[in-house]
């Protein structure tokens, strides 16, 4: 318990402001609550806080944006709570100087853990981002398995360590990748993207570095590589799993003294790029393989960015529908709109080819539609065609449904259901059910209740009761 620190919270929602008083109370000497800039500046104008939990979207103004001018002391740490879960808002709150940013809604430890660290180590000094630079980049989704990948890549913009971008094919590493250049400190210098499995391999390390004339067959002039093209930017190294040994060994010895030559060539040249790398492979599988170079791997690991497969975020792909529609229109196709129930099938599917499968399927929509209305019908047949559905799509419920039945048929047999079934199959059940949720929201066990419309004080006993681990459901 802190007893000495003074906490102020800028939060105009009454609600909020009242849990988490009696969240914190406990935590300082001081707890002070207001609802807006304004009685937030009068405040600040007769006492110097400890720390400073604000809302973003107050009655009167940005709170992120009005604090720098608030007359904060400088050490001041600052955590950030945002409804508007977006990576715009992630940067915004790193770009201040903020100890951390928690989207709503938020688990109430995570908060207290978040408090106590912030109230020991003091502010972070970081760079200023401008917010009118700053969108989504091309990032879409408020799903807590996004609001993950926001953080980190508010993170990074305020220095120039290299990054691992780990995921599925299809998940998006370049869109992410461009995210952190966008929002980092190299955002006005060039993004160089190069692909390792797109080039063979006795090429890759002039395609990197460059050649002089006659460094080797046909090359009858000098060429700049990817990393002089990429000088005072950042260069992408997508699916730096496929590079081979010797340009591996290279590549370390560039990002060990940030100076290379050419192929064919003598003088030493300045490395002036933030190396993104990304992959959808196993590494540490690579590395213990032989195929990677360990040290390699962790100089490139610094950072890791692991991205969250399209079935893990089901809640966002109502948001990617719209997008893909919306750049669909700008490239010449019909306008659609989804009927619910067509909705619900594009959720429901798994997505093994993620974002950039679920972008396909929309475009096909758009075209094979035949009324401005997508229905259920058309999203089966698609998901037919391409070989996402099997040909007689049966409802969730009624999978459900069968599997009960013959799991009850076979633990009836021979015996007259010794009193526990209905108990055994609710613990059955309801264990898939609390882990599924528990996945989507990360842990979150707040959220989690919220989605299974039960309390939380209920859902904590019953994961005791049937020994799940909610960090690790």
């Amino acid at each position: 318990m802190t007893t000495d620190k003074t906490i102020l919270l800028v939060e105009d929602d009454p609600a909020i402001s009242l849990i988490i008083r009696e969240t914190l109370g406990d935590e300082c000497a001081l707890f002070a609550a207001v609802g807006s800039i304004a009685e937030r500046n009068a405040w600040l104008a007769d006492h110097r806080p400890d720390l400073i939990i604000t809302d973003v979207v107050l009655p009167d103004g940005d709170g992120i944006d009005s604090l720098p001018g608030a007359g904060v002391a400088p050490e001041t740490p600052v955590i950030v709570l945002s409804a508007q879960n977006t990576l715009d808002t992630a940067v915004r709150a790193q770009g201040i100087g903020s100890y951390d940013y928690l989207p709503k809604p938020f688990d109430l430890e995570e908060l207290t853990a978040s408090v106590r660290a912030a109230l020991a180590r003091g502010r972070q000094p970081l760079a200023k981002v401008d917010a009118a630079e700053t969108d989504s980049h091309g990032l879409i989704g408020r799903a807590p398995a996004m609001q993950a990948v926001y953080r980190t890549i508010a993170r990074l913009a305020s220095n120039d360590l290299a990054v691992l971008i780990l995921g599925e094919s299809g998940t998006g590493k370049e869109v992410v990748a461009r995210a952190i250049h966008a929002t980092g400190l190299r955002r006005n210098g060039p993004f160089v993207a190069i692909n390792m499995a797109a080039i063979p391999r006795e090429l890759i390390e002039a395609e990197l570095f460059g050649h002089e004339k006659g460094a080797f067959t046909g090359a009858h002039s000098r060429s700049a590589g990817r990393f002089e093209q990429a000088s005072g930017g950042t260069l992408f190294l997508d699916e730096i799993g496929d590079m081979p040994l010797e340009a591996q060994t290279r590549l370390l010895r560039v990002l060990q003294t940030n100076e290379y030559s050419t192929v064919g060539g003598s003088q030493a040249l300045k490395a002036d790029v933030r190396v993104v790398a990304a992959t959808h492979r196993e590494m540490r599988s690579l590395v213990a393989e032989g195929r990677f170079r360990e040290d390699l791997f962790y100089r490139l690991n610094v950072i890791p960015v692991s991205l969250p497969p399209l079935r893990d975020r089901r809640s966002d792909i109502a948001a990617l529908v719209r997008h893909f529609v919306d750049t669909g229109r700008q490239s010449g196709l019909p306008d659609r709109e989804f009927a619910p129930e067509a909705m619900q099938l594009l959720e429901r599917h798994d997505w093994p080819g993620n974002v950039r499968e679920l972008g396909n399927v929309v475009q096909r929509l758009a075209i094979l539609a035949r009324d401005t209305v997508v229905t259920a019908r058309d999203v089966e047949t698609v998901l037919r065609e391409s070989g996402g559905m099997a040909p007689a799509f049966t409802a969730p419920a009624d999978l459900i449904a069968h599997a009960v039945d013959d799991w009850a048929r076979e633990r009836l047999a021979g015996t007259d259901g010794d009193g526990a079934i209905h108990s055994d199959l609710e613990a059955i059940v309801e264990a898939a059910l609390f882990r599924r949720v528990l996945r989507e929201v990360r842990g979150n066990q707040l959220e989690a209740a919220r989605r299974l419309g039960i309390n939380r004080n209920t859902l904590r006993k019953r994961l005791g009761q049937l020994d799940i681990d909610p960090a690790h459901p």
